[in-house]
């Protein structure tokens, strides 16, 4: 048999941590193709080279045409691809983890699947968006009151700080042009950090459907996410870019400055961190330190990990 042509992909445990990486990267109307270890980003005005390794979330737009070697490249680097329409506000697909563990994923799926666990997360949400509150006995139906009136009460901070003119929120999917300028900046802010949020959760193996405080929808964790920091980074930015800059600016100006805000809060690691605390307790994930991160276990009804691969019949001489 032949060898396989080209050298072989980066193991997991080697690529950037999705905390340490940049933000997102929202491309459209250009070709995609890979240089060495480099995406290279080529349309009318010349080529740009990205490093793969350092890419959170790749946001692919409409007129992207994307070769082979540049999405093996992306699969290679761990770096999430998410194709997205007009302007970022639709979502169609999305990558791949950079963990081989189901750790995460089994804790979130332990944590919503029990009434009890799903409302102590869901209240540990809410805490987080409430420094100095005690909601540790509030219902999902007070906890839902008390988030409403914050989040109206950030849209009238932000009107007020930035001199923008608000009525309310206006979001419509099948018609982004035809919001006002606000509405549009805040549907551009939101979809960027649904990105970055969704590509960590992604990133670290847990389910982008298994919401605490959402339900029913394929990106339902991501929304309870961003929640955590949309009063924080998307609401400002929209309001900010809607008072100071021309409707066709709009969409691209917000964009940069949620990158921009992303990375002067630290939003990846923190998000990363967060997730973690959430379903485990513990911000950090040591199951990569472990020397058997990477084997595959048997489930046991008795609560013990049996090691795959190997044939476990007595009467089997191999």
């Amino acid at each position: 048999m032949k060898p396989i042509p080209g050298p072989p992909p980066v193991g997991i445990s080697q690529l950037q941590r999705a905390q340490d990486r940049l933000s997102f990267l929202y491309v459209e109307r250009c070709v995609l193709h890979r240089d060495s270890n480099a995406l290279t980003v080529t349309d009318e005005r010349g080529v740009v080279h990205v490093p793969a390794a350092t890419i959170g979330a790749l946001l692919l737009g409409p007129g992207t045409n994307v070769t082979h070697q540049a999405m093996v490249l992306m699969a290679e680097s761990g770096a999430t691809c998410v194709w997205v329409g007009e302007q970022g506000v639709r979502y169609y697909a999305h990558g791949r983890t950079l963990t081989n563990s189901s750790r995460l994923l089994e804790a979130q799926a332990t944590l919503v699947s029990n009434q009890s666990s799903r409302l102590r997360v869901a209240r540990d949400m809410y805490a987080m968006r409430f420094p100095g509150e005690d909601v540790s006995g509030l219902t999902m139906q007070q906890l839902r009151g008390r988030e409403g009136a914050r989040v109206r009460q950030a849209y009238k901070d932000a009107a007020q700080e930035y001199g923008v003119e608000w009525k309310r929120r206006d979001y419509r999917p099948d018609d982004f042009a035809g919001s006002d300028p606000v509405n549009m900046a805040l549907s551009a802010a939101t979809t960027s950090l649904y990105g970055v949020c969704h590509a960590v959760i992604v990133a670290l193996g847990c389910a982008a459907g298994l919401g605490f405080v959402h339900t029913g929808h394929a990106r339902s964790f991501v929304f309870d996410v961003a929640d955590l920091y949309k009063a924080e980074v998307a609401i400002p930015a929209a309001f900010k870019v809607a008072g100071e800059h021309d409707l066709d600016d709009i969409p691209s100006e917000t964009r940069r400055l949620v990158r921009d805000l992303i990375v002067e809060r630290d939003l990846l690691a923190r998000c990363a961190r967060d997730v973690r605390r959430l379903l485990t307790d513990s911000e950090t994930d040591a199951i990569e330190d472990a020397p058997d991160w990477d084997v595959i276990y048997l489930w046991d009804r008795k609560g013990d990990r049996v090691v795959g691969g190997q044939n476990h019949s007595e009467e089997a001489p191999w």
